[in-house]
């Protein structure tokens, strides 16, 4: 379990660290994600962003485990 574990942390550590390349590809902005921006503050809930991305890497594992 702290393999899966410390993969998890790693794959979070390079989505953040990749995600302003992954907006300019138009994640981050898709119908169904919400944006909101009140004064200094910006909060973001990409539901539709994880979806899609929920759906690639589970063809991907599904594709490598064929």
């Amino acid at each position: 379990m702290g393999r899966y574990l410390l993969a998890l942390v790693v794959a979070a550590i390079v989505v953040g660290l990749a995600w302003p390349w992954l907006e300019r590809l138009g994640l981050g902005r898709l119908p169904g994600d919400i944006r909101v921006r009140r004064g200094n503050s910006f909060f973001r809930i990409p539901i539709a962003t994880t979806v899609v991305l929920s759906l690639a890497l589970s063809a991907l594992v599904w594709l490598f485990r064929r």
